[in-house]
């Protein structure tokens, strides 16, 4: 009887082990990333605790200065990236229709131009021609990561199979329904790829937008290497890595829940190899 009821217990046991394995299969990257970032943040304030800081690494590491950098790099990681979606999602959409398609080539090519030129060149181009501040960051971080975004938004319409917009098409759907009704959601994990991808560029060249006096977690490091505090320099790129990690994940988390319901349970674009 006892052995009976052993069996029993594990027939129930089996299909629920199964069951979180396969969900922390598929959600490892949103299980593990907090926890990493717990105790790298945890390491890194244990670091802090137990260094006698000078003068000029107080005044560059205390909580109010470190605060508002990680708030100015937010920002322009923020701005850059809406953006990079208003320009680059509609003109990937445009790119993909047939009376279009000639300049495709050419618009790639101009949108591949921003990754072709050195960051730092970049912002000193922009500070060049529209002079310093916030916005002089944020356009010239626009034009350095819009490529993913459309390459992204042009392979995912691309890539919707042909018979299925026809079955639509054959219902009594207009082109812009069969767009917004069939090719948009089944495109949309491929461009939330392109975003999530464009969102983690911006937050680490965020760190050159203080070239332009854009702010950011850039001032810190600079400040550590010109005065020659090595402690300030790992703290500052620490804290980006750190930053760029945990939105990472919060895009992620989104990535899963704006995907369509009929797609949730399919592998993500980023979990295997990025379009881009």
């Amino acid at each position: 009887m006892a052995i009976a009821t052993a069996t029993e217990d594990e027939a129930v046991a089996s299909p629920t082990r199964a069951k979180v394995s396969d969900f922390l299969t598929r959600n490892a990257e949103l299980v593990i990333t907090p926890a990493a970032l717990l105790l790298f943040g945890l390491g890194l304030a244990l670091l802090l605790s137990n260094v006698e800081l000078d003068f000029t690494e107080t005044r560059q590491l205390n909580w109010d200065t470190t605060s508002r950098r990680i708030w100015e790099t937010v920002e322009l990681a923020a701005a850059s990236t809406v953006l990079v979606l208003l320009i680059a999602i509609p003109a990937g959409i445009l790119l993909t229709r047939p009376g279009v398609r000639k300049v495709t080539p050419a618009v790639l090519s101009s949108a591949s131009i921003g990754q072709a030129i050195p960051a730092y060149g970049l912002f000193i181009l922009f500070f060049a021609w529209m002079g310093q501040g916030f916005w002089t960051a944020v356009w010239a971080l626009t034009v350095f990561s819009i490529l993913p975004v459309l390459r992204n938004t042009m392979i995912g319409v691309e890539q919707v199979d042909a018979a299925v917009i026809e079955a639509g098409r054959g219902m009594g759907m207009t082109k812009l329904q069969a767009l917004v009704r069939i090719e948009l959601p089944l495109a949309v994990p491929v461009i939330l790829a392109g975003v999530r991808t464009a969102l983690v560029i911006n937050v680490g060249m965020a760190t050159l937008a203080f070239l332009v006096g854009g702010g950011g977690l850039g001032e810190t490091i600079f400040s550590g290497i010109q005065l020659s505090r090595n402690l300030t320099v790992v703290v500052g790129a620490a804290t980006v890595a750190i930053l760029a990690l945990g939105i990472d994940w919060i895009a992620a988390i989104a990535e899963r829940v704006l995907r369509p319901k009929g797609l949730r349970g399919r592998t993500s674009p980023t979990d295997t190899a990025n379009p881009i």
